[in-house]
């Protein structure tokens, strides 16, 4: 009620129809003529950003399950933003005119980043170094369950969006109204043999093997 209250969110009513907890969920909003950001805009060429840092909801989440043993105060740290994840709202607004498509990672930066793909008809290049990360999970990195948490965890709710790269300064004056960081990780391809997919690389530009899709709604 916090988030909604900032941003003048009207919460009305509820629908509980089946199992003992269901909740729906519908949001109605306006934005101005032609600025709306959409997933099919992105084109080759285009440079991949991701504000925030990601990963910390996913590594919560991993502690709570036991795949990942934090200390008391990490796990106290990262619970806060799988709980009280904090939305983009001003970043998206002053990427109107900038970004050529977007989408927040709440499934996971493979998985929405895919989403822009398949819906932009391109595929995706991510280096796996220029991921932002937090201090705390930067000390865990080493470790499958971190990388995961970080390319495939979800709950982040930060802004993955593409622009071209003459756009740089723009998107760097748009994070600084918005005050919030933004991060380059990669760019956009032609889509080779029609594969619209996420490949993330390491240092040397080689591709990783690791297999991570994020979350499926529909799996």
């Amino acid at each position: 009620m916090k988030h909604a209250r900032k941003h003048g969110v009207d919460l009305i009513g509820g629908d509980t129809t089946r199992g003992p907890l269901n909740i729906c969920v519908q949001i109605i909003g306006e934005v101005p003529s032609r600025q709306v950001l959409r997933r099919d805009g992105a084109k080759p060429g285009d440079d991949i950003w991701v504000s925030g840092t990601l990963g910390n909801a996913a590594l919560a989440v991993a502690a709570r399950n036991k795949r990942i043993k934090l200390k008391p105060v990490e796990r106290v740290q990262v619970g806060k933003r799988l709980d009280r994840p904090v939305p983009r709202i001003a970043l998206g607004i002053a990427l109107r005119g900038i970004a050529r498509s977007a989408i927040d990672v709440s499934d996971g930066l493979t998985a929405d980043l895919g989403h822009i793909c398949e819906s932009s008809g391109v595929a995706a290049v991510v280096a796996i170094e220029l991921l932002p990360v937090s201090p705390l999970l930067r000390r865990y990195f080493d470790l499958p369950v971190a990388q995961s948490a970080v390319l495939a965890g979800g709950d982040d709710y930060e802004l993955c969006f593409t622009a071209q790269p003459a756009k740089r300064a723009a998107v760097e004056r748009a994070a600084l109204r918005a005050k919030v960081r933004v991060t380059r990780i990669g760019r956009i391809i032609r889509a080779p043999a029609g594969v619209c997919s996420v490949v993330a690389v390491d240092r040397d530009g080689l591709p990783l093997a690791l297999g991570l899709r994020g979350f499926d709604h529909f799996g």
